[in-house]
């Protein structure tokens, strides 16, 4: 049984391996007759259709770029590995290039795209029935919009393809659909998607896309298309461009239509967040990632038990095998306390002095510092970690593997989504873990800030999907003082999606969709250098990078690959 599911997917990868990381300007070498063979047997056309699904969540991936992912190509972290000039260091540095970047968000897209298409066309002959044929279109559908959304977040309008499989002989069309057509088909593609789809997906279907997926989906695109850089406030101000990377007028009706698509998931009543403050304050927070079913996550990249992210984000010497990146201060700083209070609040009790100390419990479980408790397998327990630089012996100043310029650039370590105990070598056990790419607490946010950005001030709803996600994180007392102004409010929810998405891939994009990369990201970051004294620890402020940003980093540079095919391929501007 084994050698024959093999044997499908080696022929199925076969016939289509011209496919692969291609854009779609590129042709692929499948012929009638190897689609005739793949869709005449359900579990070659089952297995293709897992092909589409295999590229679910790249983008978000810790190690996109080699030693770091998004969260290094913002003010999220720092990459490492820096010695190699690639995506995250042409962001870091106000470098990026067309030649250069990585040409992943376009290949995989819409080799994916094209794959769809081939699996739409082919769908009405396939050797199953016909509720199989329903579900699988549907997901399709979905699939091909979500890659659409990848494409649009990066590069702002892109060419759409219909359902065509364009071949050698045709004539493909160049040029670039505007920001709005791409918005409106995407969220056409999740709605008609969705009308055939269940709101969870259950036993051996669990995992596969389902309604609340699709609604998902469309709730993050219109809340993109609502936010300042693209409804009418972009840096494009006249052209054949301003169009394509943007909705040339300001329109507050957006918001409203963002806010409606959160509510549809909202008022459904079948996700929720998984709530757990009676192991530990904040605990359902951590367990959260750790289940492979829970009621948060709308879609997921699945895949087998795992210890990735421990190998990515453990310190050196508890298993590290390949390291992603350090988070930067500025985003330990955005951790306020466990009473609700920023740390900059003259009222919330933070001391310097013990920096770590009754901060949101969120923080523990999204970055190791200095004497963090992390699972060795040594003693199969937690031991700390010692970032510190030992000064207790004047004549024989030491720093450990893990400590400060030795281990990590910034004085942290991430510790998002990983299992207190599972070890990042082999002799450890494995997490059930799947990576979330849309889960139920965005969507809380997705729908408070559009609610408020939508409303003259906030009122009781926006209040409740806020304080709901700070309940859930530990932080006694979560209730908001009740005179907030908009603009009060929109820094906490910001603030809150800071924390809470914090290392999922959301970072990147919402600096830029509110306009505010330009100042984030062209500052000096910091780190923390822990120096361990016979008086005690001090906590010392270090420049890690300055980082640079100019407005043409608002959006990705097409890969020049592809512009170079067509003039009628407009560039991004300032590439």
């Amino acid at each position: 049984m084994k050698k024959r599911y093999l044997l499908h997917v080696a022929f199925a990868t076969l016939v289509f391996a011209s496919c692969n990381k291609q854009g779609f300007l590129d042709q692929t070498q499948s012929t009638d007759l190897n689609e005739q063979v793949v869709f005449s047997d359900s579990v070659y056309t089952i297995n293709f259709l897992s092909s589409i699904y295999a590229d679910i969540g790249f983008a978000t991936w810790p190690r996109r770029f080699g030693g770091g992912g998004l969260d290094a190509s913002t003010d999220e972290a720092e990459g490492a590995g820096l010695g190699s000039i690639n995506t995250f260091i042409q962001f870091a540095t106000g470098t990026v290039n067309s030649n250069l970047i990585t040409r992943d968000a376009w290949a995989n897209s819409y080799t994916n795209i094209r794959r769809v298409n081939i699996m739409l066309k082919n769908l009405p002959q396939a050797k199953f029935g016909d509720d199989i044929k329903v579900r699988v279109k549907a997901e399709s559908r979905f699939l091909r919009a979500y890659y659409y959304f990848i494409l649009l977040e990066h590069y702002g309008g892109v060419p759409l393809m219909g359902d065509s499989v364009y071949r050698a002989s045709d004539q493909i069309p160049f040029a670039r659909d505007t920001y709005e057509d791409c918005v409106n088909y995407i969220v056409s593609e999740c709605d008609a998607a969705a009308e055939d789809l269940p709101w969870i997906q259950e036993g051996e279907n669990y995992g596969r896309i389902n309604k609340a997926a699709c609604y998902g989906l469309k709730s993050r695109v219109l809340l993109y298309a609502a936010s300042p850089l693209f409804n009418g406030e972009g840096f494009v101000t006249a052209g054949p461009l301003q169009a394509i990377v943007g909705y040339p007028n300001a329109d507050q009706t957006r918001w409203k239509r963002a806010e409606d698509a959160a509510a549809q998931i909202m008022e459904s009543g079948q996700y929720a967040l998984h709530v757990d403050n009676n192991t530990e304050p904040g605990y359902g927070f951590y367990r959260v990632f750790q289940l492979r079913k829970n009621s948060e996550y709308l879609l997921a990249r699945m895949q087998d038990a795992n210890r990735d992210l421990e190998g990515i984000w453990h310190p050196p010497t508890f298993g590290l095998g390949s390291p992603g990146a350090y988070p930067y201060l500025e985003t330990v700083n955005a951790f306020g306390m466990k009473n609700g209070l920023p740390i900059d609040d003259p009222q919330s009790g933070y001391d310097p002095a013990q920096p770590y100390k009754d901060r949101d419990p969120r923080l523990a479980n999204t970055v190791t510092r200095d004497q963090s408790l992390v699972f060795h397998r040594d003693g199969l327990a937690r031991r700390p970690v010692n970032i510190y630089i030992d000064k207790t012996n004047p004549s024989n100043i030491t720093s450990g593997q893990d400590a400060i310029y030795k281990g990590t650039p910034t004085g942290y370590y991430t510790y998002k989504m990983v299992h207190r105990e599972v070890g990042a070598d082999w002799f450890s056990t494995e997490t059930p873990r799947c990576m979330p790419i849309i889960r139920y607490a965005e969507i809380l946010l997705n729908y408070a800030e559009a609610r408020n950005e939508r409303l003259a001030s906030p009122d009781d709803e926006i209040y409740d999907a806020v304080e709901s996600i700070r309940e859930r994180a530990g932080l006694s007392p979560f209730v908001l003082p009740t005179d907030l102004s908009k603009a009060e409010m929109r820094d906490i929810i910001r603030n809150e999606r800071q924390k809470e998405l914090a290392f999922e891939g959301h970072r990147f994009f919402d600096v830029r969709r509110w306009k505010i990369a330009e100042v984030v990201e062209n500052s000096q970051l910091h780190g923390t250098e822990p120096v361990r004294t016979s008086a005690g620890t001090a906590y010392n402020t270090i420049n890690v990078r300055k980082r640079v940003f100019n407005n043409r980093m608002y959006l990705w540079p097409i890969p020049q690959s592809e512009v170079a095919k067509s003039v009628e391929l407009l560039q991004n501007p300032g590439y």
